[in-house]
């Protein structure tokens, strides 16, 4: 019996040493980091990046996506701040203007980092402590995960969804590598032909951000979007068209993406 006693005491010495042993994970004060994202039009303005700011409270907000953008570049897209630089266009409709077509072509996740890290170099946003990418929705020219991750950024093909996916996440952490990198996948839409590419995207893109180190956050599964309750082309219960978010669904990616990035400093 005197045996069992020392080996219970012992038991319970070394659960209660574990107990004392474990640092507790505070997070950090929001209030002090600065916030920064890219997208297309369901991130661009004040929708979900302005919900997580407000929410989380960041010192400051750097949203530079732009409706209609892609992660795949086009073979004439230009450099941001190029001398002959066209500018960037969100237009959509058809059209056969050669300048509002390169615009277009410029409207990419390369162009919009190139324009972020330019406007923080000007001193018109700080450099960003917390980057989220949300991207996807427009992109079908997807490329492939072994092409994308060869070991020369160089040799890489960015006018596929996976390059250009790469491309940019690696340009923002080498730029600001204290910053810690989020990608977002698509949300779920009315349209079940476009669920069914987005799928396909997104295990790209999971496979892409895995071997950059990046979190993924995953919008189309847990942001509380559901295909079964939206249209394609007409309100639906969270989205305004079958595609993009209504206050209501902006605030239910808001608020999800939020819980995310307070979740991964809490259980690092």
């Amino acid at each position: 019996m005197r045996k069992y006693l020392f080996l219970f005491l012992a038991i319970i010495s070394f659960l209660g040493c574990n107990k004392l042993d474990k640092k507790e994970i505070v997070p950090p004060d929001f209030t002090t980091l600065h916030f920064g994202c890219d997208g297309n039009s369901i991130t661009a303005g004040n929708q979900w990046s302005a919900i997580v700011t407000k929410t989380l409270g960041f010192a400051s907000h750097h949203n530079v996506a732009i409706g209609s953008s892609t992660l795949a570049c086009h073979d004439d897209t230009q450099d941001y701040g190029s001398a002959d630089f066209a500018g960037i266009s969100a237009g959509w409709i058809p059209t056969e203007d050669p300048v509002e077509l390169l615009k277009r072509h410029n409207n990419v996740a390369k162009v919009h980092v190139q324009k972020f890290i330019s406007e923080v170099k000007e001193g018109l946003f700080e450099a960003p402590d917390i980057f989220v990418f949300s991207f996807g929705t427009n992109d079908y020219r997807f490329g492939n995960v072994e092409d994308a991750l060869k070991p020369d950024l160089d040799q890489v093909d960015i006018t596929t969804m996976a390059g250009g996916a790469r491309w940019a996440i690696q340009t923002i952490q080498k730029e600001y590598p204290n910053c810690k990198v989020f990608f977002c996948t698509p949300i779920q839409s009315g349209d079940p032909d476009r669920n069914s590419k987005n799928l396909i995207k997104i295990d790209i893109l999971n496979k892409i951000c895995n071997h950059m180190n990046v979190k993924v956050i995953d919008c189309y599964n847990n942001s509380g979007i559901k295909a079964e309750f939206e249209f394609n082309s007409a309100p639906g219960k969270y989205l305004v068209d079958g595609l993009h978010p209504n206050v209501e669904g902006q605030e239910l990616m808001g608020n999800y993406i939020s819980k995310e990035i307070y979740q991964s400093y809490i259980s690092e």
